[in-house]
């Protein structure tokens, strides 16, 4: 019960374009750290998560899925993704593409009552695509993801997505089971 994978194409010179902009909208350096006196120190343009915070957007991307199978309404999903997602995704194919999960009636929701389990530490890669690994020991199916994440406008957002649900009989205590590397990649 492979899922197929969402990937967008990676940004090219828009990316480029989207970086210069969002420099250009930093705010100015206050007076205050002008004349010599104590600034706050800057915040990090991309701050890779701490454990909770990373806890936080797997749980919401998870909950999010699962709102837009039990509705069938996939445009929110696609609303809160990266741009580069919801160009290469419209709500119609959203549904194509996990319509075996609401078949199959896979309980995303369950995965709120645990931690996930990673498959290694997330990285960070080529294009500042944060990418996470992992999880979720559910009963009777298993829930492993591979998510990944793109900087945007002062937040990561879902740049691209594999869920496969397995029998737990394939996971060993303590560690995560192997998400099946399935994804389409875009044109480089």
């Amino acid at each position: 019960m492979n899922m197929s994978p969402i990937s967008p194409r990676r940004p090219g010179r828009a990316g480029v374009f989207l970086s210069a902009a969002l420099l250009m909208l930093a705010p100015a350096v206050p007076a205050a750290a002008q004349s010599g006196a104590a600034a706050p120190a800057p915040v990090a343009a991309m701050p890779v998560p701490g454990d909770l915070e990373l806890a936080k957007l797997i749980w919401s991307t998870m909950t999010a899925i699962d709102h837009a199978n039990q509705s069938g309404n996939y445009s929110v999903l696609r609303d809160i993704s990266s741009p580069a997602f919801q160009i290469a995704n419209d709500p119609s194919r959203l549904a194509q593409i996990f319509a075996s999960l609401r078949e199959n009636r896979v309980d995303l929701s369950n995965s709120l009552l645990l931690a996930p389990v990673y498959n290694g530490a997330p990285q960070v890669g080529q294009g500042n695509i944060l990418r996470v690994r992992g999880s979720f020991g559910l009963r009777p199916t298993a829930v492993a993801f591979d998510f990944e994440f793109q900087w945007y406008t002062g937040k990561w957002r879902l740049f691209g997505v594999s869920i496969a649900p397995l029998p737990l009989a394939t996971q060993q205590p303590g560690s995560a089971p192997e998400v099946p590397d399935s994804r389409r990649r875009g044109s480089q």
